[in-house]
């Protein structure tokens, strides 16, 4: 597999154009090039990617606090899913979560999403509450947890986000 690498500028377009198709389909695009780069320029937020060449396979966006952080995005392009890299990503995320001394990682996805909330699920997220209209009074949205603190840990309940 390819590496993962800090985004970029160049990248900008591209994460915003998966994120439009693969997360945010039937919704308001809310993760336009200009967010993405302003994500990308924050120093509390960790863009990554896998690239092939100049084309875009995969990317995560997670931003961090003092004791838990935030998935905000996560997404491989439909031609490259199963080959492992949804799992480098996230698990390249939690890594780094773990370094700086995160104590959980929490995310939301849309409810109607099963091949999302079982790929998270594998990977020892616990899915909390249900949020109706979560996703612009559209979509009802599903909150997750992982607890970083104990190997091996398989998640925590989720209150509030």
């Amino acid at each position: 597999m390819n590496p993962i690498a800090f985004a970029d500028d160049r990248d900008c377009v591209a994460i915003a154009q998966l994120s439009r198709t693969q997360i945010e389909a039937g919704l308001p695009w809310r993760w336009t090039p200009a967010r993405v780069a302003r994500a990308i320029a924050d120093r509390n937020v960790n863009v990554v990617v896998v690239r092939d060449g100049a084309a875009l396979l995969g990317f995560g966006i997670m931003q961090y606090a003092d004791d838990a952080a935030h998935l905000l995005l996560l997404a491989v392009h439909p031609g490259h899913r199963r080959s492992g890299i949804g799992t480098a990503l996230l698990g390249w995320l939690e890594k780094v979560a773990r370094t700086a001394g995160i104590g959980a990682i929490r995310l939301e996805t849309p409810g109607d999403n099963a091949a999302a909330r079982a790929f998270y699920r594998r990977h020892g997220y616990r899915e909390g509450r249900r949020v109706a209209g979560m996703y612009c009074g559209i979509k009802d949205g599903v909150l997750l947890e992982r607890d970083l603190r104990h190997a091996g840990a398989t998640g925590g309940a989720i209150d509030s986000h």
